[in-house]
């Protein structure tokens, strides 16, 4: 199974009523659905490139004149910037799959660009992102492309500290606030430790052109309304971001396996949430939404997946959340492991009381 192909989440039927089970021959079977979907359409990708950049770039220039007027004006139109900032990682995404473009090349170099735009160093962020995919839902390869995730026997193992850490970064304010905006400013100005050459060279180049670009701006707009103008965008774009990531992975129902019970087809299917989100949410969100479409091919592009999903009865059992209902996966920040269930603290003391988890 290649690492850049995709999963998905559901509840489901019985796992042997659907083509993702079945061994091979249920491999076969979903192969056959998603193929078809899974070619770029080079008009297609030009409008979206066109269809962000453009509203992207006078964004910025309203960003500029707004700090003349009042920085509530500023920080609400940079709210809208970052659902652009958003779309355009959603572009930077799918170049990393290679499939925005048919070509090898075009994604590359699109890929280099939007990184810069978006604060993402390409070859390491889509490296580990590649991980995600190949290892989601599998409790043995936790900790590259992940959100942490502890099992409760592992959370109640460990010092006051460690579970003190935990808390602090499974706290929605900590993650989203803070957590996501460190990510993208400060760690992914560095390479990682199991970073090879070419990423650690997409680090340093992908600095250079955020700097390049700073630079510039600051020679129009100055380093204060730089900062202004670019430190929202990122904060809120960002935030936004992490949201889509948590609740697509962290919610009722979810998929974690240990190797040996673990299959790349059945966490495509009850690994990854379906988040029904309004038209203009699902539009500036590159309908990410079908996560377990893509997560089950990510060779099919953004623009195929609402498509695939609807012509298709695979995807339509599926763990779907709701804007509002996203909010119930809040509380669940531990996987009970022996009753297979993300589950809350307070669950889980509840549970540990009863006997249901045991130490």
């Amino acid at each position: 199974m290649k690492a850049d192909e995709g999963l998905g989440g559901r509840m489901p039927p019985p796992m042997a009523a659907t083509p993702a089970a079945g061994g091979q021959q249920g491999r076969a079977e979903w192969r056959k659905v998603v193929a078809p979907y899974e070619h770029s359409e080079r008009w297609r990708a030009n409008w979206q490139l066109a269809d962000t950049l453009v509203p992207y770039a006078i964004l910025w220039v309203a960003l500029y004149f707004s700090l003349r007027v009042s920085y509530w004006l500023t920080l609400a139109l940079a709210a809208v910037a970052a659902g652009f900032m958003v779309w355009l990682f959603i572009l930077f995404h799918d170049c990393g799959h290679r499939s925005f473009y048919a070509s090898r090349k075009a994604n590359a170099v699109l890929g280099y660009f939007l990184g810069v735009l978006v604060f993402e160093p390409c070859d390491l962020w889509w490296d580990e992102h590649n991980i995600h995919h190949a290892s989601a839902g599998n409790l043995d390869k936790r900790g590259v492309g992940d959100i942490p995730t502890l099992t409760a026997r592992e959370y109640l193992g460990a010092s006051p500290w460690a579970r003190f850490k935990y808390r602090l970064e499974r706290n929605p304010l900590t993650l989203l606030l803070f957590g996501a905006p460190f990510v993208f400013i400060v760690i992914n100005r560095f390479p990682s430790k199991r970073a090879d050459m070419k990423e650690r060279r997409s680090v340093h180049l992908t600095n250079l052109g955020i700097a390049g670009v700073a630079a510039i701006l600051c020679c129009f707009m100055g380093w204060k309304a730089y900062l202004m103008i670019q430190l929202p965008i990122i904060v809120f774009g960002s935030a936004a971001g992490m949201w889509l990531f948590y609740v697509q992975h962290q919610f009722k129902g979810v998929y974690w396996r240990r190797t040996n019970e673990w299959r790349y087809d059945e966490v495509a299917l009850l690994g990854s949430s379906y988040f029904h989100l309004p038209a203009v949410f699902r539009w500036i969100t590159g309908n990410i939404g079908f996560h377990h479409v893509h997560h089950l091919s990510a060779g099919i592009p953004n623009y195929m997946l609402q498509r695939c999903h609807e012509e298709n009865p695979l995807f339509h059992q599926v763990t779907r959340l709701t804007m509002i209902g996203s909010l119930h996966c809040i509380p669940l920040r531990v996987w009970d492991e022996q009753n297979r269930e993300l589950i809350s603290f307070p669950e889980m003391k509840r549970r540990l009381a009863t006997g249901l988890i045991t130490i």
